[in-house]
C-alpha cells in the first residue's frame, strides 16, 4: 500500500486529496480535523478552565472539543447540554499547547446545540436570546432612560425578571446614560460619510492661505487647535465602540476620542452593530452571522478609505480578531482581523504613548486595583495597562492577579450560574481588597460589573485615566 493509500487512524483510506472532515454536518464551511487531531489530552486546558475549577459537574474544555467531535465523526451523537455551562471566557484557547481551536469548537457545537436540540418556547431559550441581542433593546431603554432605569431599579422587576426569565435578581443592571455616545458625537459635529468627509477636506483645502499651505498649518489642523474635530489625511481611526460604551458608559468611549484627538487622528464612528460576542457565547451563531456581516462591511470600508479599527471594549475586539476568521468568510473578513487593534495597544505600536505620559498627572484617585480581562489576555494585551499607567507620576495600579472575573458577559447574569460566578470571582474579590486601593480598573464592561458587585469599589477604564492625564477634565473637555 502506498503512503497516499495508508488507513488513517479511523481506517479510512487516505490519498493526497484529502476532504475535509466536518465537525459538525450543519457548520459547512468549517474544517476543524487537523485541531482536533492535535489535541493529545494533556488537559491543559481543563486545568485553566474558571468553571470546571468550582464546578465539578462541568466536564472542561477538552470534553466540549476535541472529545465530542470525536464523538459526531464516529456516531450521530447529540451535543451535550454541558455546553452551555461554558462561560466563552476563551482561556482555552491561550492554554492549548497544540493550538486546538477549543473556542471555535465549542462556539459551533453551542449554535448546533441551540438549533437542534433546544426548545424554542422554553424559559432558557427566551433568555438567552434576550441577553444575547441586548443590541436590539438598548436602543428602547435608551430613549426615556431616566423612566427606564428607575424601573429596572425596582426590587419587583428583579424579581420578576429571576421569576420568569431565569436572570438573577442579585445584580442591579446597568444604568442607561441620558445622552448616547453617538448622540454626543453627532451634536459635536461627528464625522460624516466619506463622501460628505472628502468634500469638507476639499473645502478646507480650497480656503487655506498661501502662508497656511507654506508653513504647514492646514484650516483642519486650525479647526482641531479650536476644538472641534480633527481632520487628517495621515492619521484615521474607525471607533467600533460597541453597544456598552454606546448606551451605558459613553464617558469610556468620549475619552478614546479625546485621547486620540490628542495624538492627532481623525475619528471615524462607522455603523456598526453588537461584535457578536453575547451571541456566540449563547449559541445564537445566526444572529451574531448577521451582526457579524454588517460589521465587515462597514469597518472595510473604513480600512478602504484609510482608517484602522480600534474598539475599547477587550471582547469586542476579540471577536472581530479572532471569531470573525474562525466562523464567517465574508469578504473584507481576514482583513478587518488584521487591522483591528485594542485602543491602548494602537497607541503603544503607532505612537510613543509612554513617553507623551512622563511628567503628566492626574487629579483624584491615582491607586488602582487593575483586573487584566480574560480577552485582553487571549489577545497578549495583560500586561500594558500595567507599563502604561507606571508613565504617570503619582498613579499605583496594582494587578490583583491573573484569575478570571467569573462573570464572563451574560454567563453570570443567568440565575443557575450566578453562584458559580461569584465562586470563581472570589480570587479576583479577594486580591482587590488586599490591593492598595479603592477603585477597580478594567477594560472590560461586564468585568467592571462583576468587579464592583463583588467588592462595592468605583470601576473606571484605562482611557479615562489616560484622558485624565493627556487632557485633563476641565470643564471645556467634558463639555465636547
Amino acid at each position: 500500500m502506498s503512503d497516499a493509500e495508508r488507513l488513517t487512524d479511523d481506517g479510512v483510506s487516505g490519498d493526497d486529496e484529502f476532504e475535509p472532515i466536518q465537525v459538525f454536518p450543519e457548520a459547512e464551511e468549517m474544517d476543524l480535523r487537523p485541531g482536533a487531531d492535535d489535541c493529545y489530552k494533556c488537559s491543559t486546558c481543563d486545568t485553566n478552565c474558571p468553571v470546571a475549577e468550582v464546578d465539578d459537574e462541568f466536564p472542561g474544555p477538552k470534553f466540549q472539543g476535541p472529545e465530542q467531535w470525536r464523538l459526531k465523526r464516529q456516531d450521530d451523537h447529540d451535543i451535550d447540554d454541558s455546553v452551555m455551562k461554558c462561560s466563552n471566557c476563551m482561556r482555552c484557547d491561550s492554554a492549548c499547547p497544540s493550538d486546538v481551536p477549543l473556542s471555535q469548537m465549542h462556539n459551533t457545537a453551542r449554535g448546533e446545540y441551540v438549533e437542534e436540540q433546544m426548545d424554542k418556547f422554553s424559559r432558557e431559550y427566551v433568555r438567552n436570546r434576550i441577553l444575547a441581542n441586548y443590541r436590539r433593546l438598548a436602543p428602547l431603554g435608551s430613549m426615556f432612560p431616566r423612566t427606564t432605569n428607575f424601573v429596572m431599579g425596582l426590587s419587583a422587576t428583579q424579581w420578576l425578571g429571576e421569576k420568569l426569565l431565569g436572570i438573577t435578581g442579585e445584580r442591579e443592571l446597568p444604568a442607561f446614560a441620558t445622552e448616547t455616545f453617538r448622540e454626543w458625537w453627532a451634536k459635536r459635529g461627528g464625522n460624516a460619510t466619506s463622501k460628505k468627509r472628502a468634500q469638507k477636506a476639499r473645502v478646507a483645502r480650497d480656503s487655506e492661505s498661501p502662508s497656511d499651505r507654506a508653513s504647514g498649518h492646514s484650516a483642519r489642523e486650525q479647526t482641531e487647535r479650536g476644538g472641534e474635530q480633527v481632520r487628517s489625511d495621515e492619521k484615521r481611526i474607525a471607533y467600533f465602540h460597541g453597544c456598552y460604551a454606546n448606551y451605558n458608559t459613553p464617558e469610556v468611549a468620549k475619552a478614546l476620542v479625546r485621547v486620540y484627538e490628542h495624538f492627532g487622528y481623525e475619528i471615524m464612528v462607522p455603523d456598526q452593530s453588537c461584535s457578536g460576542t453575547p451571541m456566540f457565547a449563547n449559541g445564537m451563531l445566526e444572529d451574531a452571522r448577521r451582526s457579524a456581516e454588517t460589521n465587515v462591511r462597514e469597518l472595510a470600508a473604513a480600512l478602504a478609505d484609510g482608517a484602522d479599527v480600534v474598539a475599547s471594549c477587550s471582547s469586542c475586539s476579540m471577536s472581530i480578531r479572532q471569531e470573525y476568521p474562525e466562523l464567517f468568510d465574508f469578504e473584507g473578513t481576514e482583513d478587518v482581523a488584521e487591522n483591528t487593534w485594542d485602543a491602548v495597544e494602537y497607541l503603544r505600536v503607532h505612537e510613543d504613548l509612554e513617553g507623551e505620559l512622563e511628567g503628566t498627572s492626574i487629579d483624584g484617585e491615582s491607586n488602582f486595583a487593575y483586573h487584566a480581562p480574560c480577552h485582553a489576555r487571549n489577545q497578549g494585551l495583560d500586561g500594558q495597562t500595567m507599563e502604561v499607567l507606571a508613565a504617570i507620576d503619582g498613579v499605583d495600579a496594582h494587578d490583583v492577579g491573573d484569575s478570571c472575573s467569573g462573570i464572563s458577559g451574560t454567563y453570570g447574569w443567568k440565575a443557575e450560574n450566578y453562584e458559580t460566578s461569584m465562586k470563581i470571582g472570589s480570587e479576583m474579590f479577594d486580591h482587590m481588597e488586599d490591593a492598595d486601593a479603592n477603585t477597580g480598573l478594567t477594560e472590560c464592561p461586564t468585568c467592571s460589573m462583576q468587579m464592583e458587585h463583588g467588592t462595592g469599589y468605583e470601576i473606571t477604564h484605562t482611557l479615562e485615566v489616560l484622558e485624565a492625564a493627556l487632557v485633563g477634565t476641565t470643564t471645556e473637555a467634558n463639555a465636547q
